[in-house]
């Protein structure tokens, strides 16, 4: 099949590339035999001897994809190659130095894969060995995209502003089926590599089939190659993953035109599903002919053929098996033999062990807005460390729809602080793969609800590091302002929505409510090796409310320490962000303390506790919704631990579950104001 192309090039002045020497060449096939091989054999293995049994749980066969793969994983050979992958990836992943015990392990969810049993064995990974890194892979479809891009436009960043040139030329490889061509992951990615002409090689193995789904469900005219044929700055090849010279000359030329960085590429791989989705899949809604076909069209018989033609004889190529064979029913005995997983430390690696040293003294600096001090340690941070980048929506030469990175761009250039595509899914995903590149991306998200789109890569990105017992990490800081405004309200721009972040695993979460302690939290987040929320309060951006002297360029506070912000002994408020000021307002005259937690996870429990034991009383208030908001999880854990030191019942105030009204008086109806809390602890302190 001829090489589609959307614009005429040459690839190292050879348009059918450079054939490989006789001795190259068979070393070169013998290894692209080797994985293929080592596949089949764990594949029949795992489907039927151990699924049978119930050994193993997850399994996805890669046969008919995997000659393919072996190719492209040979040509992975800049150290800084960067892969993401899917369930059925696992030739690539081999090529690129699993071995067959690890593989073993990991359907056996033993200890010694690569997750030691804490992720099913088909979502892969590998920190570099021989060739490239595979970055944590993702049980979403279509999620493994816009982490690709991430990682292309850092191995640029590192060459071309880093000025290391051991980056030149490295790229980055995103595998998937061609039923991920209809998800937003895959087109947010299209649309970073082509918009930034980033070295990005989408693998599109087409076999035809999503599970069950046809591919003219996924793929007007089922192929997605003839469909971007008018898309700008992208590079298209197909062909036959199953005939082994055209598979090699084109997907050989895919990588090379990346590694030239004159853009991102496209090559869509036709290849058999020979195996059902996964082991339970009888594959029944096929025709017989068209399994016949399928059968005919399998890229093992091909490469026998090929290799048994001139290379290596058919006796080389039985004893070839054989060893293969051998060494692989070792390696699924050792696996068999392996220990099972440690249960006494699987609640470790959710978090970094380390922590930024905590730097409590301040500077008496001027007087500072809330957002202007974000501006200011943004601005302290670029400086000091040259691998942080800012990026988001309007955050470049606008300098962002709040303010808070006026003149950063100006400053420190579009490489550093720059905006990007409107897609929030893009935006959080390129930032997981620039952060396991090494970079620390801080993604500005406008509003608490625009946040929706990115579910996916934020729940992947909390879990990378306990997943992968912490041989990745993703320590993206998002900021995102968040709550009603100081002069409105709406259903889309005034959502505080803490809550539902706190359920996601793995991420820390800063609700400031003031200049200094934004300052301290903000540093803290950049500094450490979590990903983290920061959320900024759109009604004390720029109010006085919030406003405090700024304290220094050094200060540094730590997560989980809240903050007494009113003493007091006949009752305790326990709050946060903007309801700080309102409840400092309602108990004006009154012998009440009042606690800012400033971070929700971790929250400072011990404090709360003391506390409540100290004044016996305590009201949790909240901007967040009632049902699961965060302050029912304080007023259980107050119930359960200093319930004989209450002299009434844990009062709560939050909005009631109602969106938040565009008209004022109708969100001062809604949410906790000044005299709502006044008249709730006036009644606490009369209980």
């Amino acid at each position: 099949m001829p090489t589609i192309t959307s614009r005429s090039v040459k690839i190292n002045n050879q348009p059918n590339g450079a054939a490989m020497p006789a001795k190259e060449s068979k070393d070169f096939w013998l290894r692209v035999a080797r994985t293929v091989l080592t596949s089949r054999a764990i594949d029949r293995i795992e489907e039927k001897e151990m699924a049978p049994k119930g050994l193993v749980t997850y399994q996805f066969s890669a046969r008919g994809h995997d000659m393919a793969q072996a190719i492209l994983s040979e040509f992975m050979t800049n150290e800084h190659d960067g892969a993401t992958c899917y369930y059925r990836s696992r030739p690539f992943v081999m090529g690129q130095g699993l071995t067959s015990e690890e593989a073993f392990r990991g359907s056996l969810a033993r200890a010694g894969g690569m997750t030691d049993g804490r992720d099913i064995g088909v979502v892969h990974l590998l920190p570099r060995r021989e060739r490239g890194t595979v970055l944590p892979a993702s049980g979403d479809v279509g999620a493994q995209y816009s982490p690709g891009a991430g990682w292309a436009q850092s191995v640029m960043y590192y060459a071309n502003e880093l000025k290391d040139e051991s980056y030149r030329g490295a790229i980055a490889v995103s595998l998937g089926g061609d039923g991920s061509t209809a998800t937003n992951g895959f087109w947010a990615a299209l649309n970073i590599a082509t918009t930034l002409e980033l070295p990005m090689l989408f693998f599109i193995e087409d076999n035809g089939y999503g599970i069950s789904v046809t591919s003219n469900f996924q793929t007007p005219g089922k192929n997605i190659a003839k469909n971007l044929a008018a898309f700008s700055n992208l590079q298209l090849f197909e062909c036959k993953g199953y005939l082994p010279e055209e598979a090699e000359k084109n997907i050989r030329e895919a990588v090379e035109y990346v590694r030239s960085w004159q853009g991102p590429a496209l090559i869509r791989v036709e290849v058999p599903r020979l195996s059902g989705h996964s082991f339970t899949d009888t594959q029944s809604y096929k025709t017989p002919e068209l399994r016949a076909l399928e059968e005919s069209h399998d890229p093992l018989l091909k490469l026998e053929e090929f290799l048994t033609n001139g290379i290596i004889s058919n006796k080389e190529w039985t004893a070839f098996i054989d060893e293969i064979e051998n060494d692989v029913r070792a390696a699924a005995d050792r696996a068999l033999a392996a220990p099972l997983p440690d249960t006494s430390i699987i609640r470790r690696h959710v978090f970094a062990a380390g922590k930024p040293e905590v730097v409590n003294t301040k500077v008496t600096g001027v007087r500072m807005n809330l957002q202007d001090a974000v501006r200011k340690v943004l601005e302290v941070e670029l400086e000091a460390n040259p691998k942080l980048l800012i990026f988001g929506e309007d955050v470049g030469a606008k300098g962002g729809v709040h303010g808070a990175t006026v003149d950063l761009q100006h400053r420190f250039g579009e490489a550093r602080v720059f905006d990007t595509s409107l897609s929030e899914e893009g935006i959080i995903g390129r930032s997981v793969g620039m952060a396991m590149a090494g970079l620390k991306p801080v993604p500005e998200i406008q509003f608490r609800k625009y946040a929706d789109p990115a579910t996916e890569q934020i729940n992947d990105c909390g879990t990378i590091r306990w997943r992968t017992l912490s041989k990745f990490s993703a320590p993206v800081v998002v900021r995102i302002p968040v709550g009603f405004g100081k002069k409105t309200g709406d259903p889309w721009h005034s959502v505080s929505g803490e809550a539902i972040f706190a359920h996601t695993i793995g991420w820390r979460i800063a609700y400031p409510s003031n200049t200094e302690d934004a300052v301290g939290l903000l540093r803290s987040a950049l500094r450490d090796d979590d990903p983290t929320f920061f959320f900024e309060h759109r009604a004390l951006l720029d109010t006085p409310q919030a406003r405090t002297n700024y304290p220094g360029d050094d200060f540094i506070l730590p997560f989980g320490k809240a903050r007494v912000h009113k003493e007091g002994t006949r009752a305790t408020i326990v709050t946060w962000g903007s309801m700080v000021d309102r409840a400092t307002q309602a108990v004006e005259g009154l012998d009440v303390e009042i606690l800012d937690l400033r971070t929700i996870i971790p929250w400072d429990k011990e404090a709360v506790l003391a506390s409540v034991r100290k004044t016996n009383r305590v009201l949790v208030l909240h901007e967040d919704g009632w049902t699961c908001g965060f302050g029912g999880e304080i007023a259980a854990t107050i119930s359960q631990e200093a319930f004989a030191y209450l002299d009434a019942p844990v009062e709560r105030l939050a909005t009631p579950d109602n969106p938040v009204p565009y008209n004022t008086t109708l969100m001062d109806a809604v949410v906790p104001t000044v005299a709502a809390i006044k008249q709730a602890i006036e009644g606490l302190l009369r209980y």
